[in-house]
């Protein structure tokens, strides 16, 4: 289940203060992606100049590499 598109998901303050991308290891902020649903945004890119925005389902944060959307660095 997601969050419905242009709400934030509600992910406790302790957890978010802690995850962090899996690729860089940056923080990860609020964004929402191209279909308006919440997403977790990487704050740096990796070596090749990629960021990643992962998607929230429900108020659970998918920190897949594989399944990350790429955004523009």
């Amino acid at each position: 289940m997601t969050a419905p598109a242009g709400s934030t998901p509600r992910i406790a303050p302790w957890l978010r203060e802690i995850l962090r991308c899996p690729v860089t290891g940056s923080e990860l902020v609020d964004g929402v992606g191209p279909d308006g649903t919440p997403e977790l945004q990487a704050t740096q890119a990796d070596a090749s100049g990629v960021r990643r925005a992962y998607r929230v389902e429900g108020t659970i944060p998918v920190l897949l590499a594989d399944e990350a959307r790429t955004i523009d660095a």
